[in-house]
């Protein structure tokens, strides 16, 4: 018989290599493209809009929009969530982007979503274009939460600078938020 033994540092390693190893398999990584990540925002946006109508008027007064259409998020002790998506301004694909997100903690399970980022002023908008990896922060505003949220987009949210929507939940793990998650500038 086989006496085999895990320290907590193995079983670490080995929890966020298999994390990593979801949240790319649940993306697409490997099957490059820019056509892909086109198709699959155009996808998203459409969903967006057919089911909270009311984005499509935040949508005309963003100066862009970050469309990350599958974010897969997994998480057993350590966690990680990866994707791929596209930046769009007046309508045109102007640059790619992936996101990724590493956690710590008690917290098991995966989900997948997609979310949408709205940048409001052209100031917001400048900033995340220049930065090499932009990082959301605590200090994003959430249009939808939720499928049961709907769209809230009162006056003081509007004059934030970047909203969030985030929608399309699916899986077994608690909660989906922004923070702490970095965009980087890709060539698909």
């Amino acid at each position: 018989m086989t006496d085999i033994t895990f320290s907590r540092r193995a079983f670490g390693l080995g929890a966020l290599a298999s994390t990593a190893a979801v949240a790319a398999c649940g993306n697409g990584v490997g099957s490059r493209g820019s056509n892909t990540i086109d198709a699959r925002v155009d996808s998203t946006l459409a969903e967006m809009y057919r089911n909270f109508p009311n984005t499509q008027t935040l949508a005309q007064k963003a100066n862009g929009m970050l469309v990350m259409p599958l974010v897969t998020e997994a998480g057993l002790g350590f966690g990680g969530a990866y994707g791929r998506g596209a930046l769009r301004v007046n309508t045109a694909t102007v640059d790619y982007y992936s996101v990724a997100k590493a956690s710590g903690g008690l917290q098991i399970g995966a989900q997948q979503y997609a979310h949408v980022l709205f940048f409001m002023t052209d100031d917001a908008l400048q900033d995340f274009r220049r930065s090499p990896g932009w990082a959301a922060g605590a200090d994003l505003e959430y249009v939808i939460s939720d499928r049961g949220d709907s769209v809230n987009a009162e006056t003081t949210t509007v004059l934030a600078p970047v909203l969030a929507a985030v929608f399309g939940r699916a899986g077994l793990r608690v909660g989906a938020t922004l923070e702490g998650t970095k965009y980087t500038r890709i060539i698909p």
